[in-house]
């Protein structure tokens, strides 16, 4: 880890109160819920993080606090430096404010969380699914959506009909 990261993250902690940690030479900064846009606008504003590199989140079912962590890649292009930024969300019902004022193109990456985990934006411009249909019922990324699968039929199935010898048998 560089000094200037080293240097960024120590003003951060101490700021924000945020605890770090590192694995492989990557930082991550556990941020709650209410602090993430003044982290978020911090990190643009003073320490020149211009990029929203990405957004996603983890579901922790059947672990309840936190159920999920909404993960946020930032990225510094003049420093060449990237940080990670985790919010743990507890229960059912997840809620976060939008980070669109800070970072514009939170908007897509936000709408699939949103389609995808069931986790609500507040204050976000324009929440409504991106890649499910819009009449789609549940979040499929979510542990424990239910599969919806069909069952495979094998040839020893009592309800499949006998299997037709193939031409060449």
């Amino acid at each position: 880890m560089s000094q200037q990261l080293q240097d960024i993250v120590q003003n951060l902690t101490g700021r924000f109160n945020l605890h770090s940690t590192q694995f492989r030479d990557q930082i991550s900064l556990m941020v709650g819920p209410e602090q993430i846009v003044a982290v978020c606008r911090t990190l643009r504003e003073e320490f020149g993080f211009e990029r929203l590199a990405g957004e996603t989140a983890v579901d922790y079912w059947p672990q309840q606090t936190p159920r999920f962590h909404v993960i946020y890649q930032l990225y510094s292009l003049r420093a060449n430096l990237r940080l990670e930024l985790r919010v743990p969300l507890a229960g059912q019902t997840p809620q976060i404010p939008t980070v669109e004022s800070v970072y514009p193109n939170a908007n897509w990456y936000e709408r699939e969380v949103w389609d995808m985990f069931g986790i609500r934006f507040e204050g976000h411009s324009d929440l409504r699914r991106i890649l499910m249909p819009a009449d789609w019922a549940g979040h499929p990324l979510r542990k424990d959506y239910p599969l919806g699968y069909e069952e495979v039929r094998f040839s020893f199935n009592p309800e499949v009909e006998e299997r037709k010898p193939h031409p060449k048998d």
